[in-house]
C-alpha cells in the first residue's frame, strides 16, 4: 500500500478498475440518453408536431421510450457498479489498516488511542473508497457534458463554443474552492478520532471512574472534546455549503448565458422552434453535469484528506524490525540478557536456565514493564541483546518469536464470546494454526491473541482423539489459574458468554481467565506479569501452585512482587534501579534483603 495520500487513493482505484470502468460506460451511456432527450423532445416538434404528422410522432414517442429504457438501466446498473466498487475499495482499507495495526512489529499505533484508529479504519476508509464513486460519477457526467456540447455545436455553433469554453473555467472554480473544504475536512476528521478515542477510554475505565467518584470530571474532558470536534464539524460544513452555493451561483449564471444566447439566435431565425426547445432543454440539463462535478470536487477533497490519514497508519515505521534467522528447533527455552539498555534498565544481566522457574520483583513498575516489552520484543533494547537459546531476539520474526515466548500482560483483554472460545485463543493445531474453538486467533504485537475469522465447528470433532487431549489439556489449565471456579459460578460454565472485554465478570474473574488462557497456550516460554493482584490470598496460593505443576519443567518467568509466587520460583532476583541487586531462594532473599522485603511485604 502506498505511502502517501495520493499513493493510497490510486491504490484504491486501481484494485476496482473493472467496477469503475464498468461504471463508467454504463453512466456514460445514461448521460448521453439525458442528454439526447431534450434533442429528441425538438426533433418531435419539428418533425412532428409543427408538421400535424402523427406517424411521425408515434415514432420519435417510440424512439424517446427506448432512450429512456437505455438511460434508466445505464443509471440502475451504473450506480450499482459504482457503489459496489466504492465498498469493495473501503473494505479493503480497512482489511490493510487491521493488518498494519496487527502486524508483530507493532508501531502503527504510536501515539493513537484505539478509538482513533477505529474512527480511520471506518469512515476515513469509507471517504477514500468513496472516491470510486466519485471518479465514475464525474467521468459520466464529462460524458453527458460532452454529448450535451456536441448537440448544441450541431443546432448552433456559438451555443456549443459558448458551452465548451465556459466548462473548463468553472471545472477549475470548483477545484479552486476544494482546497479549504478539504483542509477542514482533514482537521474535522482529526477532531472526530480524537473524541472517538477519548469515548473509548472513558467507556472502558468506566468502572474505575464510578469507583473514584470522577464521572463529573470525565464528562467535562469528553464535553471540551467533543465540542472541539463538533466545531471542527461546523467549519467543514460552512467550507462544503460555500463551495456548493458559489459554485452552483456559478453554475446557473452559466447555464442563464447560454439560454439567453439561444433565445437571441431563435429571435434572429437561425434556429428553428424545435432547435429553441432543444437548446433550453440542453441548457438545463447542462445542470445536472455540472452540479455533479461540484459533488465530485467535495468528494475528491475529503477522500484527499481521508487518503492522507490512512497513509500516515499504513506508513508508521514498525517498533521493531523482523529478523531473517528461524526459531532454534527445538526450543528449549533459555533465555539470556547481556547488558540490556531500555527506558529504566541499566546494563541489566539476566540468566534463565531451560525449564527453570524464575521469580522478578522490581521496586518500579517501569523497570517490570520495560523488561516485558524486551522479553515480548514489542521494543529492541538500545543497547545489549537478549537471547533465546543463544539466538538474539533481533535475528528472529516477532511473529515467530510470539510462538515460542509469551508474554501475559497484566491488563490482557478478554473479548466478546464464550468463556471457552477466550481460554483457548491461544491453542495452536498441529500446523502451528491459532484456533480457539469457536473463534481463531492471531497474536498481536503485544503478543496477545487477537480474534479473527470462525472455523467450522466440523474441524474441531474431525479427531476425537486430539478434541479429548485438548480438552483435558483446557481443564488442566482452567485449574492451574482457578478458572474452573469461574466457569461453575456462571450459568452456561465454559459456553457462558462474558461480554465485549470481559465485563460482565469482576476483575478477579477476568484476571484468571486471562492467566487461564496463558497457560493453555502452552508456549516454551511464558512471562507473567503481576498475574494474581486481583484474587485473594488463598485463591492466590492455590493458582501458585496450580503454575508450578504445570509449567513444571518448562520455562517460566514470574514478574511480581507476591510472596506467593515468589514462592514457587526455583530463584528469585531483585530489580532495583534498574539492575539486578540480589539474586537468591526467596526465603534468602527475604531474610537477608531489605530492600527486597519491603518490596515484596510492603
Amino acid at each position: 500500500m502506498g505511502r502517501s495520500g495520493r499513493a493510497v487513493l490510486g491504490r484504491a482505484v486501481k484494485g476496482q478498475w473493472r467496477g469503475v470502468a464498468f461504471g463508467s460506460a454504463l453512466g456514460m451511456a445514461h448521460q448521453a440518453g439525458e442528454a439526447l432527450v431534450p434533442v429528441l423532445i425538438g426533433v418531435v416538434v419539428d418533425q412532428a408536431i409543427a408538421r400535424g404528422d402523427l406517424g411521425a410522432l408515434l415514432r420519435w414517442l417510440a424512439a424517446l421510450a427506448v432512450v429512456y429504457l437505455a438511460l434508466s438501466f445505464g443509471f440502475r446498473f451504473g450506480a450499482r457498479a459504482g457503489e459496489r466498487a466504492a465498498e469493495q475499495a473501503a473494505h479493503a482499507l480497512r482489511v490493510a489498516l487491521v493488518r498494519r495495526v496487527l502486524d508483530p512489529g507493532g508501531g502503527a499505533g504510536n501515539g493513537r488511542p484505539p478509538g482513533a484508529l477505529t474512527s480511520i479504519a471506518t469512515e476515513d476508509a469509507r471517504r477514500a473508497g468513496a472516491v470510486n464513486m466519485a471518479l465514475m460519477s464525474a467521468v459520466s457526467a464529462l460524458a453527458g457534458l460532452l454529448v450535451g456540447a456536441v448537440a448544441l455545436l450541431r443546432v448552433s455553433v456559438p451555443l456549443g463554443l459558448t458551452v465548451l469554453a465556459g466548462t473548463p473555467v468553472l471545472l477549475w472554480l470548483g477545484h479552486l474552492l476544494s482546497k479549504p473544504l478539504e483542509h477542514r475536512s482533514e482537521a474535522e476528521q482529526e477532531r472526530a478520532a480524537h473524541a472517538s478515542g477519548v469515548a473509548a477510554d472513558l467507556v472502558a475505565g468506566l468502572r474505575v471512574l464510578k469507583g473514584i467518584g470522577a464521572e463529573a470530571a470525565a464528562v467535562a474532558r469528553y464535553r471540551r472534546t467533543s465540542r472541539d470536534s463538533l466545531a471542527a464539524t461546523l467549519r467543514a460544513t460552512r467550507a462544503e455549503a460555500l463551495q456548493n452555493g458559489v459554485v452552483l451561483a456559478l453554475t446557473g449564471g452559466f447555464i442563464a448565458v447560454v439560454a439567453l444566447v439561444g433565445g437571441r439566435l431563435a429571435a434572429q431565425g437561425d434556429i428553428s422552434l424545435g432547435q429553441l426547445v432543444s437548446a433550453v432543454g440542453l441548457a438545463l440539463f447542462l445542470l445536472g453535469p455540472l452540479e455533479t462535478f461540484s459533488w465530485v470536487n467535495a468528494e475528491f477533497a475529503q477522500g484527499r484528506a481521508s487518503a492522507a490519514r490512512i497513509a500516515e497508519v499504513l506508513a508508521a515505521p514498525p517498533a521493531v524490525v523482523p529478523g531473517g534467522r528461524p526459531l532454534p528447533v527445538p526450543v528449549r527455552g533459555a533465555v539470556r540478557l547481556r547488558g540490556v539498555t531500555y527506558g529504566g534498565l541499566r546494563d541489566l544481566d539476566l540468566d534463565v536456565a531451560a525449564g527453570d522457574t524464575l521469580g522478578v520483583a522490581a521496586t518500579d513498575p517501569a523497570d517490570a514493564a520495560a523488561l516485558l516489552r524486551c522479553l515480548g520484543r514489542r521494543s529492541d533494547p538500545d543497547s545489549g541483546t537478549v537471547e533465546l537459546d543463544g539466538v538474539p531476539l533481533r535475528d528472529l520474526s516477532p511473529a515467530d518469536l510470539r510462538t515460542a515466548i509469551l508474554v501475559a500482560a497484566h491488563d490482557a483483554d478478554l473479548f466478546a464470546g464464550t468463556l471457552r472460545a477466550n481460554v483457548t485463543a491461544g491453542l495452536r493445531d498441529d500446523a502451528g494454526t491459532p484456533h480457539g474453538g469457536d473463534v481463531t486467533v492471531v497474536e498481536g504485537a503485544a503478543g496477545v491473541p487477537i480474534p479473527d475469522a470462525p472455523r467450522p465447528a466440523a474441524e474441531a470433532a474431525a479427531d476425537p482423539g486430539r478434541a479429548m487431549e485438548a480438552a483435558a489439556d483446557l481443564g488442566r489449565a482452567m485449574e492451574a489459574a482457578a478458572a474452573d471456579e469461574v466457569a461453575r459460578a456462571l450459568p452456561d460454565g465454559l459456553d457462558s458468554l462474558v461480554g465485549e472485554h470481559g465485563r460482565s465478570l469482576s476483575g478477579g474473574q477476568r484476571q484468571r481467565v486471562a492467566l487461564a488462557r496463558a497457560l493453555a497456550a502452552d508456549r516454551p516460554v511464558l512471562v507473567l506479569h503481576d498475574p494474581t493482584t486481583a484474587v485473594d490470598a488463598v485463591t492466590e496460593a492455590r493458582i501458585a501452585a496450580g503454575i508450578r505443576d504445570l509449567r513444571r519443567g518448562r520455562t517460566t518467568i514470574l514478574v511480581t512482587t507476591s510472596p506467593a509466587l515468589l514462592a514457587i520460583a526455583d530463584h528469585v532476583v531483585l530489580l532495583d534501579r534498574g539492575r539486578i541487586t540480589g539474586s537468591a531462594p526467596h526465603a534468602d532473599l527475604l531474610r537477608d534483603d531489605i530492600t527486597y522485603r519491603t518490596a515484596v511485604l510492603a
